[in-house]
């Protein structure tokens, strides 16, 4: 066997023929079932979520009426990404996303990178807004029935306190744990099940928001959008520097949009429909996010929401005089959550499932149960893994990390579609894209959008704070650790 230096073992890529189709572990593969609207409902329910029931009262306070802008650029830069994703995975139509991806293009150590930023952003973001679950259920509780869940079984027993990390033993939170527990016994079920589920929580959420924007139409008054941008300079946000800053706020509601592509591997023609399932899903949640913006500006004074808890609640009761229309919103986050953590945790598996069945993780994380088609051991560890955080630390301190983990992926993602264009193919892949066609092309070449995307990922990512960077890496040191302990001699590429 001809030996390989370190430097061939850390850049050694995969070919693309060989995720055509996933090598299945113990007789059963994934099962391919998903379509394009199955797709689409995937990566609208991993993004609209709790982000945009809480994010209005952080980025209105910067902005004022302005937001809208900070929306628009928000998903302007998460536009930018998506059309890399969508040529990627109309070129690469696999399970891991960015990781299979980066793998086939950059190499090996760059693709546990990546794998490594992706289950930050997918663990912890299912942690996280299953936290946000249980506020909402809370309030939906005591306001249809007088009674609410005790504070000593809804708080997490690591917070974040006046005078920094406090530890309260005697605390749990438990309803985000049920919650995880729930997703994974669903996901258990299959994924054809799952997407149904998904499919139509994902309906009626957007039904709910639609359902705000229409009530809080009837108290619009166009006189709440002047002055347009924020006059306060006290904190640095007056101008269009209040809109950058919105938008830093504002892009972690469009952070999901990738869970899409998790889904290659089970996708019916993966290289038509992934693309397409992307760019729907960025339509659908952008066009969501301006109209709940738009009317709920128009409803409410700019300077009414900072500190508003259950904002878009309690516009609604403002607007109309009842509790009512504030109940039923609270009811459809709830459904909302519930199909954002659901998301999460899917692609969290699904990217295991990648990168065990190259090698590089335990052979557990991708073993396939013969019935249900879906990893079993893969989808255990991962609820466990999560409830576990989100039952005992409070989501201040997850939701900065699942951003700079998005964002890191998101840029190396980019800086892949210039090396795909160049790549040369083997014969048999060449036999695929005369049969099914090149797929989708990001516009205007290989450089010029990637390289907005590449920019516009820094951009954002210079605004977090510097603890968020000393845990991210010290993340980064174990998981390097990891591969140079285990992944690079288990490599399956080792092997060839």
């Amino acid at each position: 066997m001809k030996t390989s230096t370190l430097r061939q073992k850390l850049f050694r890529t995969k070919s693309i023929e060989t995720h055509e189709e996933i090598a299945p572990h113990e007789g059963a593969g994934l099962n391919k079932t998903l379509g394009v609207f199955s797709l689409t409902m995937l990566g609208v329910g991993g993004t609209i979520g709790t982000g945009i029931f809480f994010t209005l009262a952080e980025a209105v306070p910067k902005a004022g009426p302005s937001v809208i802008l900070s929306f628009l650029l928000a998903a302007f830069t998460a536009g930018l990404t998506t059309l890399c994703y969508a040529e990627l995975s109309s070129r690469i139509p696999a399970s891991g996303s960015s990781y299979s991806y980066i793998y086939v293009t950059l190499g090996e150590l760059f693709a546990y990178i990546v794998a490594a930023c992706i289950f930050l952003e997918f663990g912890l973001s299912a942690s996280a807004t299953s936290i946000g679950w249980s506020a909402y259920l809370n309030h939906f509780i005591e306001n249809a029935f007088g009674w609410h869940i005790p504070e000593a079984l809804r708080s997490p027993m690591i917070i974040s306190g006046a005078n920094g990390t406090e530890i309260h033993f005697g605390q749990i939170n438990l309803p985000p744990i049920l919650l995880i527990f729930m997703c994974g016994a669903l996901l258990l079920r299959g994924v054809r099940e799952s997407a149904l589920a998904n499919s139509t929580m994902v309906l009626i959420k957007i039904s709910i928001l639609i359902f705000f924007a229409v009530i809080a139409l009837s108290g619009f008054n166009a006189d709440n959008f002047t002055p347009f941008f924020n006059g306060d300079a006290s904190k640095g946000h007056a101008g269009m520097a209040g809109v950058t800053a919105a938008a830093a706020t504002v892009f972690f509601s469009f952070i999901g949009l990738d869970t899409v592509a998790t889904g290659g591997a089970e996708a019916r023609n993966a290289r038509r429909d992934v693309p397409r399932g992307i760019i729907a899903a960025l339509i659908i949640v952008t066009v969501c996010y301006m109209l709940v913006a738009v009317t709920a500006l128009g409803a409410q004074p700019a300077g009414k929401f900072e500190g508003q808890d259950a904002g878009l609640a309690v516009i609604l009761q403002n607007v109309t005089g009842h509790t009512w229309p504030g109940l039923v919103l609270s009811a459809g986050a709830v459904i909302s959550v519930f199909s954002v953590t659901l998301a999460s945790l899917y692609s969290q598996t699904r990217v295991m499932y990648a990168v065990s069945s190259d090698g590089l993780m335990g052979p557990s994380f991708s073993q396939v149960s013969r019935k249900r088609q879906v990893p079993v051991k893969s989808t255990i560890i991962v609820c466990c893994a999560t409830a576990l955080v989100a039952g005992s630390v409070d989501s201040a301190y997850l939701w900065d990390m699942v951003s700079l983990g998005t964002l890191c992926a998101f840029a190396i993602v980019s800086a892949a579609v210039p090396i795909i264009r160049r790549k040369r193919f083997h014969a048999s892949h060449s036999a695929q894209i005369a049969k099914h066609g090149r797929g989708f092309r990001v516009p205007f070449g290989p450089y010029l959008i990637p390289g907005m995307s590449i920019l516009s990922c820094i951009y954002i990512m210079k605004d977090l704070p510097l603890m968020t960077y000393a845990v991210f890496g010290v993340w980064m040191g174990c998981a390097l650790i990891g591969y140079f302990v285990y992944a690079i001699k288990h490599s399956h590429l080792g092997r060839v």
